[in-house]
């Protein structure tokens, strides 16, 4: 399957164009998201490929450690013609009870060799600094992640929840080749200085949470329960205080998208993120096949400047107050 130049990304040291909607496998892992569910996963991810995507993200964190054994074993026979994105720095205790921030360089030493056994590779494409942890020298850090591109196991480095001060600190040790912020249609903060600051140093911004944890799938209703360990209890959109007025606006917007281009929510909100900056790339999390379906049409069309004022009309009717994801942020170690 093929796309236009303008539907992929060159990455910053890595040899070979993206595809500007790249596989998230947060819930492949399993780990809050109610448990893995491996066949489905391995068919969801080439299912992906089969669709023309070619970046996969995942994280150790991710099912702690279970994520990317999947990964790993769906991509045998395929490695050369995908570009793989993992992360490094979240640490977590024996019981798996606490997840916590960890970049000193013993553990990043340690992540590395598990990552790559894990993913059945010799190298990463993209090595991705999860959470800053303020108890380690950004320098120590950027300096172990030299070392492994030094010795050809990662190709890029990236960061992922990173301030724009933290970026400026570790851009004096190391090149940066991408950020991971959230963004999406309700969370938007990366607006006001990490979003203008990819765009000035060109950096690629893997956007996760495009969907908003599947607020914008076009598939939510007021009657959902959510169980188990699943994040969304613990997400304050989801609580009966303001889980009416999102879904309000996503009726709007489903409407909006029918009305104007007999799009889906789904691909709207896909669109919406892509049309922001050419450097995005929105991680499309799923976990079974049928997941994988509207990829293409979030792609070879664009919102105009009068589509995008609608659109946050429509959210600054219903959203008076739009809430952040940091509730998802790990504690310091």
């Amino acid at each position: 399957m093929s796309y236009n130049s303008k539907d992929t990304v060159i990455i910053k040291g890595i040899d070979k164009p993206v595809l500007r909607i790249a596989l998230g496998t947060w819930a492949i892992g399993g780990w809050m998201w109610g448990g893995p569910d491996d066949d489905n996963a391995i068919k969801t991810i080439h299912k992906a490929i089969d669709n023309g995507i070619n970046m996969i993200d995942t994280a150790p964190v991710y099912g702690f450690g279970h994520s990317e054994e999947v990964v790993g074993k769906a991509l045998q026979g395929k490695r050369d013609k995908i570009v793989i994105a993992t992360k490094v720095a979240l640490n977590w205790t024996d019981d798996k009870e606490k997840v916590f921030r960890d970049t000193r360089p013993e553990r990043i030493r340690q992540e590395i060799e598990d990552s790559l056994k894990r993913l059945k590779t010799d190298y990463i494409d993209l090595y991705q600094i999860h959470w800053p942890d303020d108890k380690t020298p950004i320098e120590q850090t950027a300096i172990e992640l030299n070392k492994l591109h030094k010795e050809g196991k990662i190709k890029a480095i990236g960061v992922s929840n990173f301030s724009v001060q933290q970026m400026e600190a570790i851009r004096q040790y190391t090149d940066l080749a991408s950020i991971q912020p959230p963004y999406n249609l309700f969370e938007r903060e990366i607006e006001k200085d990490i979003l203008p600051y990819a765009k000035k140093h060109d950096l690629a911004a893997l956007c996760y949470g495009p969907l908003c944890r599947g607020l914008l799938s076009g598939k939510m209703t007021k009657d959902r329960v959510f169980n188990g360990d699943d994040l969304r209890k613990s997400d304050p959109k989801f609580s009966a205080a303001n889980f009416e007025n999102y879904l309000a606006a996503t009726e709007e917007l489903k409407a909006f998208a029918k009305d104007n281009y007999n799009k889906s929510l789904l691909a709207l909100a896909i669109r919406w993120v892509l049309d922001q900056y050419q450097g995005n790339i929105p991680l499309w999390g799923a976990r079974k096949p049928e997941q994988i379906e509207g990829i293409q049409d979030a792609l070879g069309w664009s919102l105009s400047e009068q589509d995008l004022k609608t659109i946050d009309d429509i959210l600054n009717k219903h959203i008076k107050e739009p809430i952040s994801p940091e509730f998802m942020a790990p504690p310091s170690r």
